[in-house]
């Protein structure tokens, strides 16, 4: 797989990234996106869920964090 590649901007402005490189990172259609523009650069950024184990170690500690600081939050069990 190339690193590069050429692309367009549409009339709608949209762009298509090209087979080889959606195929190398594993991207399907209706993926999204963080878009940071930077000088004359345009970056695109996949947005992953995270895992099930990760997401759980996220509410964890979150839960954790809050205790005792907010009453009226409630832990969903």
């Amino acid at each position: 797989m190339s690193r590069y590649a050429t692309t367009r901007l549409s009339s709608k402005g949209q762009i298509v990234i090209p087979e080889d490189i959606r195929n190398h990172l594993g991207l399907k259609e209706g993926d999204h996106f963080v878009v940071i523009g930077e000088g004359d650069a345009i970056v695109l950024k996949a947005i992953t869920p995270p895992k099930p184990e990760e997401f759980e170690a996220l509410v964890a500690r979150a839960d954790h964090t809050l205790e005792g600081r907010r009453p009226w939050v409630r832990k969903l069990t």
